[in-house]
């Protein structure tokens, strides 16, 4: 028998097409490992309870604004922080006779949510029997035409917007409080299984016109990406036709929708509204904003990361570039897309560190324990 060791023929060189096909197999395993490793660090913060709060041995008599969506999504999340933070609340909307309703109930606050749409008679004749008033406004400075008409009848005035303050004070209102929204943890969470939305960029928001005219020189290489925009008056954008359904036009999404697309999605823009708007203004004084907006938070709590337009304020709320990042204008957003989609480790830390952020400082159980401090010490 001849035991002489035979080697092996070397494998045979593989074609491109064989080449290709490695590289994409070995790149959907790391995407793969890159994924889930950012679920299931989401998983675990998010299985995480919230640091309680007070409970106060107060009964609140809460007033939704009434208008339905997408003001009845705030009125779930305020609804059920304070049913965790009093030992009593009653829910009615502006619709109702609440100087009848507090006559019954008896309660020791009424929260107004916007306001715009209730009687101000009644809150003086609320305030004429020791009840406490207070009014949480929606949409500074964006409807300050008729906000500066209703605060002076609160005995309290919270904001969303930290330059509309001095403006209510100015007023004569002595109890004039910063107090932007969050994010409600029962609406807006992170996917942490296999999400069934797939994006690398995803914006959702109304087409306001300076948002058509952001995106529309930057349209071709943003939509070169897997991006897709959903939110109404998309229309507006003599373009939209060209991207088919990667451009949803007129559809309100729900929460639970937005908070899939967002968690899907491996960065998500947000641009504020304009505080001048030649179609859509009731801010005749021109009072720029630079508050965050509630989708800031609604981001941040989905777990994915945010581009967000450079405001002045957003520092109080997130470290820019640990736990968000912002640009200036299209070709800097564009660059930081771009950026982002090509380091992964970055993005996905990121991400995380908002999310962790979000859940212990950003949620509207904190936010209404602070609202209810700010009245009772």
């Amino acid at each position: 028998m001849n035991n002489e060791f035979i080697m092996p023929a070397p494998p045979l060189p593989r074609t491109p097409a064989e080449e290709e096909k490695l590289r994409g197999r070995l790149t959907g395993f790391k995407g793969g490992y890159d994924e889930g490793y950012l679920r299931g660090r989401l998983a675990v913060l998010d299985g995480r309870p919230e640091e309680p709060q007070p409970v106060r041995n107060i009964h609140v008599m809460y007033v939704a604004s009434g208008k339905g969506y997408p003001y009845s999504p705030i009125d779930d999340a305020v609804l059920f922080a304070l049913q965790r933070l009093t030992t009593h609340v009653t829910i009615t909307d502006v619709r109702q006779n609440l100087v009848e309703l507090a006559s019954a109930q008896r309660p020791d606050l009424v929260l107004v949510l916007d306001g715009l749409d209730l009687p101000l008679e009644q809150v003086a004749i609320l305030r004429g029997q020791g009840i406490k008033t207070a009014i949480w406004l929606t949409d500074d400075p964006y409807y300050t035409d008729f906000t500066m008409k209703i605060v002076p009848h609160y005995d309290y005035v919270f904001t969303l917007e930290r330059n509309c303050v001095e403006i209510y004070r100015g007023l004569g209102c002595t109890e004039v409080h910063y107090l932007p929204f969050a994010a409600h943890r029962e609406h807006y969470r992170p996917t942490t299984g296999r999400s069934p939305v797939s994006r690398d960029v995803s914006f959702i928001g109304s087409a306001y016109w300076n948002r058509i005219n952001f995106f529309r020189d930057i349209m071709p290489e943003l939509m070169s990406y897997n991006t897709v925009i959903n939110g109404i008056w998309w229309d507006r954008l003599p373009e939209a036709p060209l991207y088919g359904d990667r451009i949803e036009i007129g559809k309100w999404m729900s929460p639970q929708e937005t908070a899939v697309a967002y968690s899907g999605s491996k960065i998500v823009i947000n641009l504020h509204r304009s505080h001048i708007d030649d179609a859509v203004n009731n801010n005749t004084l021109y009072i720029p904003a630079v508050s965050p907006n509630p989708r800031t938070f609604e981001i941040a709590a989905s777990g994915t990361l945010q581009l967000c337009d450079a405001r002045d304020d957003l520092g109080s709320f997130y470290k820019v570039g640990e736990e968000i990042d912002t640009f200036s204008g299209p070709r800097e957003l564009m660059d930081k897309i771009q950026y982002y989609l090509t380091h992964e480790e970055e993005r996905r830390e990121m991400s995380l560190r908002a999310f962790e952020r979000t859940l212990r400082d950003h949620t509207y159980t904190r936010r209404l324990s602070q609202l209810l401090r700010v009245i009772y010490g």
